[in-house]
């Protein structure tokens, strides 16, 4: 009854075939129409989750109080020197300021007047009287320099150190360091070329580190979530700013949520065209291997962008915006309703080639296949609509909007595709259809069925035994291309304990718990370290300010001279820069240690200097000086530090660590190697069973992987219901929906296994992969099993396994395709969509016919 009453649907088709190709015609106009005017992606992850499952309750109470804005940008500058790195985000930061529309917050991390002036009391004693007595040891430098700030000034203070040497009252070795650095950056070095003037470290011992040469400007800025790129205007901005300032000898990047999104966008469509063109080009060649009509497959192809239109318009509608999961629904769509246009065309051409004449082959064709397309289409849709109970919405919409699409592409192949080959007149079929050369495998497998029963059980068990080892990769950073700037740059701050993204965030009621709970967390061998509120009140205060009060009053004449030098002509620098010269050699002369000879090859190179034109000297002179006045201001801001209390604090650093409540925040940062999944759950594991209430990154990162595949092993259990009731329904007979049952489950698991064993782990990106094997194994087993209630035994070589194959090898080849893309994740999720089309084949093809034989050998129809 089911196929007459959809062939008598497509006769009516085909006898109005205009009028139903124009009514196709105008809906689709209207749902683009809708769609180009309704279009928006929200690509922000964090609103994929329920709100309602328990650690985003957690995260949501903790932001609650310490808000974490999702348009958060981290503007990572590397300088050559402290001084250039300081000048550039003072620069940037003062540039940027003035776009109040885009930034709508800047501040520097760890940075700015307040370290400026209180930097010393920051450091452990020892170190604080160590950096003042160096300061008071280099009063004189100290003094020329800020009395004369050129080049001039420069030699003159090295010529006065170097008569200190000349009358014993320092050694020569004293100017090591200092003479180390000038020539470092006079010097021209083979390959590298002149280098900027550290002035920290010609005036102060040890190397500079992180701390020192770099900095870190947090912005947070105007962002537009239902953009493709959400934060490409401000990050516009930054670089046109750089540009703009000419920074020299530094080097700033971006990173974030906000980089970070754009540039998966980025990644994502750096090979668009290429893959895309090769998806179209193998899903056309693969409707031509099974229709060889390009009439056909016109019509195959309208009918399917006819139907993604009107889905795509529904999907909206129903949701607003797709996600970065539900959009997916366009490669489910385009899958299936290749298959279902291939199932259609070859019984087409079957029917064609029997003598059938154009209309009555249409129809025929449509009242044959349309009872397996029916219970493939409603079994399907059944499927993915088991995604809504899920708590990830991201599944849940992408079911809501998949299964839409069935229905839609299940009802355009029985009428727009029946109206559009009357319209298009395909030429009589003159081929084989089916593969007549499968023959001997028919009947090879029908021959033996338990033997092949019984090797698919032993494969399935085996199958089954390795699913413990199959893992879920809740890293997101393996997602994403470790080539692209906002990873790479993130990757080298979650390196540094001081501003790893991975920290995660206790919150207590008082400073004291959250001492308590600091002091029980350092003790964790996973930790690197803890901050709460205490840890910006310095220590020592009294011993640290009496010193820096000393050294204040001893430099103060010397760092604020009552006048200074004017600028020096051509002639006046010259005279210095020899007098330098003649003084370094006269100190080393008769000497032969290291120092000595560091000292004739700077005088060396000064002379040179002197000997060029004054425009050959702008170079040298800007290497040497440019530093100059930013240490004499960070050392008369060292001078004037005062006792730093809760109160005095700056309130953007008070309000990270006490909310407006009185809470406290603890923030603790993990030891190790970011991208290391066993160490971020070693330190998730520990933090959590001193602090069970602490979240971030971490957290976040792996209770969304379990949300996951919680989410997707209930859509599995829901979809397998819905499918085996509506299956029950259709075919009234348990076995039948156990044998169309049975496959499907049996590709999934050796789809998993065969994860395990090549150690491919599943992730946010290829788990999608997942529903379309679902839906494609669910099609096929219907297709087989309708096709055997209905008296066919050679199944192989049967126009039906014509379309089978070349339908899998359409969805293979085109969807395969995204293995070559240059994002891991979507290189992954073309892997696993290839493993499991494999698998599926296998099974319909060589389990599923000898199952059938077992199960129903007798039946001749139904």
């Amino acid at each position: 009854m089911l196929g007459s009453l959809i062939a008598r649907c497509a006769q009516a088709c085909v006898r109005r075939a205009e009028l139903v190709a124009l009514i196709a015609l105008a809906v689709a106009v209207l749902a683009l129409g809708y769609a180009a005017t309704h279009f928006a992606i929200n690509t922000d992850t964090t609103k994929l989750v329920s709100p309602e499952v328990p650690w985003r309750k957690r995260e949501a109470a903790f932001q609650a109080v310490f808000p974490q804005p999702a348009n958060q940008l981290l503007i990572v500058i590397d300088g050559a020197t402290p001084e250039l790195a300081q000048n550039a985000a003072a620069a940037l930061s003062e540039r940027l300021a003035l776009q109040p529309e885009l930034f709508l917050s800047l501040r520097q991390l760890g940075g700015g007047p307040f370290f400026a002036r209180n930097g010393l009391l920051y450091l452990p004693l020892a170190q604080t009287q160590s950096a003042v007595e160096q300061l008071i040891a280099a009063q004189p430098f100290l003094g020329a320099l800020a009395a004369d700030p050129s080049l001039r000034g420069v030699m003159d203070a090295f010529s006065t150190a170097l008569e200190g040497v000349e009358r014993g009252q320092i050694t020569l070795e004293r100017l090591a360091r200092p003479m180390r650095e000038l020539h470092k950056s006079l010097a021209v070095a083979q390959f590298h070329g002149p280098k900027p003037l550290s002035w920290r470290k010609m005036m102060m011992e040890g190397e500079t580190d992180l701390r020192e040469t770099r900095r870190v400007i947090e912005a947070l800025v105007k962002v537009d979530f239902g953009a493709l790129e959400p934060g490409a205007q401000p990050s516009r901005a930054i670089r046109e700013a750089v540009r703009d300032l000419l920074l020299v000898d530094v080097r700033v990047r971006l990173t974030g949520p906000v980089p970070i999104f754009d540039e998966e966008f980025a990644t994502l469509t750096q090979r668009a065209v290429p893959i895309a063109a090769a998806t179209i080009g193998m899903i056309v060649l693969m409707l031509w291997l099974a229709l060889k009509s390009w009439r056909l497959i016109a019509g195959v192809m309208a009918t399917i962008l006819a139907g993604l239109l009107v889905t795509t318009a529904l999907g909206l509608f129903f949701v607003g915006a797709f996600n970065i999961i539900s959009v997916a629904f366009v490669a489910l769509f385009v899958g299936l309703g290749v298959d279902f246009g291939i199932q259609f065309g070859v019984r087409y051409r079957a029917e064609r080639h029997a003598g059938l004449d154009l209309d009555r082959a249409i129809v025929a064709a449509a009242g044959g296949i349309g009872p397996s397309l029916t219970l493939a289409a409603l079994a399907i849709t059944a499927g993915f609509l088991g995604f809504l109970p899920t708590s990830y919405r991201g599944v849940a919409e992408l079911g809501l909007i998949a299964g839409t699409g069935m229905l839609l592409t299940f009802f355009a192949t029985l009428t727009l595709l029946p109206a559009l080959i009357k319209l298009l007149a395909p030429a009589q079929e003159g081929a084989e259809v089916g593969f007549a050369w499968m023959a001997p495998v028919d009947k090879l497998l029908l021959r033996s069925p338990g033997a092949v029963a019984g090797f698919a059980a032993v494969l399935g068990a085996g199958a089954v035994a390795l699913l413990p080892g199959l893992s879920f990769d809740f890293n997101l950073l393996n997602l994403r291309s470790r080539e692209v700037e906002s990873i790479s740059t993130l990757l080298d701050l979650a390196r540094d304990p001081d501003r790893s993204p991975n920290a995660m965030d206790a919150l207590v009621p008082t400073r004291e718990a959250a001492n308590s709970l600091a002091a029980r967390l350092r003790a964790l061998p996973e930790v690197a370290k803890v901050i709460t509120i205490d840890d910006f009140i310095p220590r020592d205060q009294e011993e640290k300010l009496a010193l820096i009060a000393d050294a204040a009053f001893v430099l103060d004449l010397s760092l604020n001279p009552s006048e200074t030098k004017p600028a020096p002509s051509n002639a006046e620098t010259a005279t210095s820069l020899y007098a330098t010269a003649r003084a370094l050699r006269e100190a080393a002369a008769g000497a032969d240690g290291d120092t000595a000879q560091l000292a004739r090859r700077l005088a060396d190179e000064i002379s040179s200097l002197a000997a060029r034109q004054p425009y050959e000297r702008t170079t040298a002179t800007r290497l040497v000086i440019d530093g100059l006045p930013t240490l004499l201001s960070n050392v008369r801001g060292l001078l004037t530090a005062e006792s730093v209390t809760l109160d005095t604090l700056p309130k953007d650093i008070a309000r990270d660590f006490i909310a407006p409540s009185g809470e406290m925040r603890v923030r603790i940062y993990p030891k190790g190697d970011p991208t290391d999944n066993a160490m971020l759950s070693r330190f998730l594991a520990a933090v959590s069973g001193v602090a069970p209430q602490a979240v971030g990154v971490p957290l976040s990162l792996e209770e969304s992987g379990r949300t996951i595949t919680g989410a997707f092993e209930e859509a599995g259990i829901y979809s397998l219901a819905a499918i085996a009731i509506l299956l029950a329904l259709a075919l009234g007979r348990l076995g039948d929906v156990m044998v169309a049952l049975v496959p499907l489950v049996l590709a999934g698991a050796l789809t998993l296994a065969t994860c395990v064993v090549i150690g491919m782990k599943l992730n946010y990106a290829n788990i999608i992969a997942l529903p379309l094997l679902f839906g494609i194994g669910v099609a096929f087993d219907i297709y087989f099993v309708m096709a055997w209630r209905n008296g066919n035994r050679a199944l192989l070589e049967a126009p039906l396994t014509r379309a089978v194959m070349f339908s899998a090898g359409a969805t293979a080849a085109g969807f395969g395709a995204l293995w070559f893309s240059s994002h891991p994740g979507t290189s992954s999720m073309g892997a696993l969509l290839m493993i499991s089309l494999g698998w599926i084949l296998f099974v319909v093809l060589v389990v599923l016919p000898p199952l059938l034989q077992l199960t129903r050998p007798n039946v001749s129809s139904s």
